[in-house]
């Protein structure tokens, strides 16, 4: 019985309070995250967060007023689990996906995108280029949450997205695998004169710091894409489908005049 759980907020994808959270965890109900109250460390609380971390689901720390603002006035007794749109791949998986198109591999790498919206555009620009799947970090960024499905159109059922505990560990481990690293950053080549024919991952960074040190460190080209106005940076899903295309015209040979 789900009685902490106010009409219309599981259509966001939120699950309100403790009774309703360990059931979603002991269901294998896809989660996303879990928020518990600052500082509540009691029984329930303490065991709810034991079997999210033994699930690697992220357990962060919120303010009763954000709690209250997620959980849109259900009783959520210092707790609420954000529901995932969609189950989570692997870094393998999508390698294993572009083995079986016979394709070379073609990432999308979102280093710390906090908006919904932006990860949304991203997941919804891979589909439609071609992209073999999508890889967030699982600290400091947005998740699958159901926000991200709907700003996706659609996306989020085709694209697989990768969520690791170390994206430029990932990075490591994807070079040794034999794909190139592309991090998009303003002080960077120019990426129409970039070779993107083989395995490539973008990096794509976070809206108001863009890709960390460490990871621009790890790429192999750091790309940008020209500003010309007074503003010096695009949205994160614009730039990622300028280049994506331009991955996309080169894969398939498409001539320019």
């Amino acid at each position: 019985m789900m009685m902490e759980e106010k009409k219309g907020t599981s259509a966001e994808g939120v699950i309100a309070g403790r009774n309703a959270v360990t059931e979603a965890l002991r269901s294998g109900r896809p989660i996303d995250s879990i928020y518990v109250a600052r500082g509540d460390r009691s029984g329930s609380i303490a065991a709810l967060t034991t079997q999210a971390k033994e699930k690697n689901i992220p357990v962060k720390e919120a303010s009763p007023q954000k709690l209250n603002h997620l959980c849109a006035g259900a009783v959520h007794q210092g707790v609420a689990a954000v529901a995932a749109a969609k189950e989570y791949a692997s870094v393998e998986e999508i390698l294993a996906l572009a083995q079986k198109r016979g394709e070379p591999p073609f990432l999308i790498l979102a280093d710390g995108l906090e908006d919904p919206h932006n990860l949304g555009a991203v997941l919804r620009v891979a589909e439609c280029a071609g992209a073999h799947g999508v890889v967030i970090p699982k600290r400091r960024s947005v998740g699958l949450t159901w926000a991200v499905g709907k700003a996706s159109a659609g996306a989020v059922e085709y694209v697989p997205v990768a969520r690791v505990a170390n994206l430029a560990a990932t990075i490591d481990e994807l070079k040794k695998r034999g794909v190139w690293i592309y991090a998009a950053d303003p002080k960077g080549q120019s990426w129409c004169g970039t070779d993107f024919s083989g395995p490539a991952a973008v990096v794509i960074g976070s809206e108001g710091f863009g890709v960390s040190r460490l990871v621009r460190e790890k790429a192999d080209f750091v790309i940008s894409l020209p500003m010309l106005g007074k503003i010096n940076s695009l949205n994160a899903s614009v730039a990622c489908g300028i280049i994506c295309y331009e991955i996309v015209r080169q894969r398939h040979g498409i001539k320019t005049k």
